[in-house]
């Protein structure tokens, strides 16, 4: 059976990164390890011209070069695609009652979460930055990429919400974000902002020492520890999922709760709650869905099932299943775990794939590709973004708001790359 392991993870990642098409005929050792091993549970188992009025040798001097601009220099994120104006802020959240499985001497369960929710048009709060360096730094060196793209540079990159902006007047659905194992939270701004954008409270989420490298209060970093408990085996994939479910249910509370961690939690209505997740991130919506019957709706991009469904599914309620046109999540492919999955989910149900596609599609990774200079893959940044955004949420627009949206019935002349496998 193959493991879910950091040096996969990067190794996957960085080809994604310089190799564009390079993940097609990857072995599957190679690209398995984050989706496609089965569950442990389950039962089977990125010159002009001179001027015409020449001027005077001495005027015509050479003139010194302007400083080569930096790599990166004016880099932004798409903008987004809806009417309300971005507000964003950042909470440190600490589950008490439970015992980190990575580092159970910590004071609990550490999670940081971004808030990007619809904002009022005042102007207020400060510019949110895309990460912190020391997170930056540690991505790029762990992708072998920092040569290429400067941690700082990459923390620049520009992003489009206020820091801590007062939210516009209303009630929105939330929706939670998880990302792909050794990411983080940050990677998958450009859908969280556009979301927020549309009329949503998003909630992303940094899950302890499953990432890189995550900025915590107080000057600390937590790095990656479940990467080398992996690593050294004896972990299975399925323990990032439960945890990361747990962490969800966490998450939820303090957001909608009697006390909540933020003080504009008014705006989130608790009656209409979604999650969506890249990988293993999309591996734990459906964990978090069958553990907590307050998330009505999810959506996994491209990630592994690592956990089977219990018996009675999803009691009914709607999943996306959004992944790469190829021998991975074609019917029928690579990771069995989506035909597994797929009789066991009972509700509104989708298998969605994208035609040139890779597994980093679906997350900000093709924006720094564009951005930074670093080789392209087969579908454009321009078009995996807007595919991303457009599915994920129409999903959410037609389940947590009741919206028709018909590009979620077969395929449209829009979106020529979109396969409908199942419906």
């Amino acid at each position: 059976m193959t493991r879910l392991t950091r040096a996969a993870a990067a190794a996957l990642l960085a080809c994604a990164l310089a190799l564009p098409g390079a993940l097609a005929t990857a072995s599957p050792s190679l690209a398995a390890p984050i989706t496609a091993a089965p569950p442990i549970t389950a039962a089977p188992p990125i010159t002009a011209a001179p001027p015409i009025t020449a001027a005077p040798p001495i005027a015509a001097a050479p003139v010194a070069a302007a400083p080569a601009a930096p790599v990166g220099a004016g880099a932004a994120l798409p903008a987004p695609t809806g009417p309300y104006s971005l507000g964003t802020t950042v909470l440190p959240l600490v589950d008490r009652s439970r015992t980190d499985p990575w580092v159970p001497t910590a004071a609990g369960r550490e999670l940081m979460v971004t808030l990007h929710y619809p904002a009022a048009r005042s102007g207020d709060g400060r510019p949110a930055p895309y990460a912190t360096g020391e997170e930056a730094r540690l991505l790029t060196e762990a992708l072998g990429i920092g040569g290429v793209v400067p941690g700082e540079a990459l923390a620049r990159m520009r992003t489009h919400g206020r820091t801590d902006a007062r939210p516009a007047p209303g009630r929105y659905p939330l929706v939670l974000l998880s990302p792909g194992f050794g990411g983080s939270r940050w990677t998958l701004t450009h859908l969280a902002e556009d979301l927020a954008s549309r009329g949503y409270v998003v909630a992303s989420v940094d899950h302890a020492y499953e990432s890189y490298g995550i900025s915590v209060p107080g000057g600390r970093t937590l790095t990656c520890v479940a990467c080398t408990a992996l690593d050294e085996g004896g972990v299975h994939a399925s323990v990032v999922t439960a945890t990361r479910a747990a962490d969800m249910r966490f998450v939820l509370d303090r957001l909608t709760g009697p006390r909540p961690a933020w003080r504009h939690a008014r705006v989130i209505d608790a009656r209409r709650v979604g999650m969506a997740g890249h990988s293993i991130g999309g591996a734990s919506a459906a964990t978090a869905m069958a553990a907590d019957p307050r998330i009505d709706a999810g959506v996994n991009m491209d990630g592994a099932f690592w956990e089977d469904l219990p018996a009675e599914g999803l009691r009914g309620r709607p999943f996306l299943m959004l992944g790469t046109h190829d021998g991975m999540h074609l019917p029928g492919g690579q990771d069995a775990s989506w035909d597994r999955t797929w009789p066991a989910l009972d509700g509104w149900k989708r298998w969605i794939t994208v035609a040139g596609a890779e597994h980093f599609t679906f997350s900000d990774y093709p924006v720094i590709q564009s951005r930074f200079g670093l080789p392209q893959p087969a579908l454009s940044a321009d078009r995996a973004v807007a595919v991303t955004r457009t599915y994920v949420a129409g999903f959410f627009d037609r389940h947590l708001r009741g919206l028709p949206r018909p590009l979620l019935d077969g395929p449209t002349p829009d979106n020529p790359e979109v396969h409908f496998q199942h419906r």
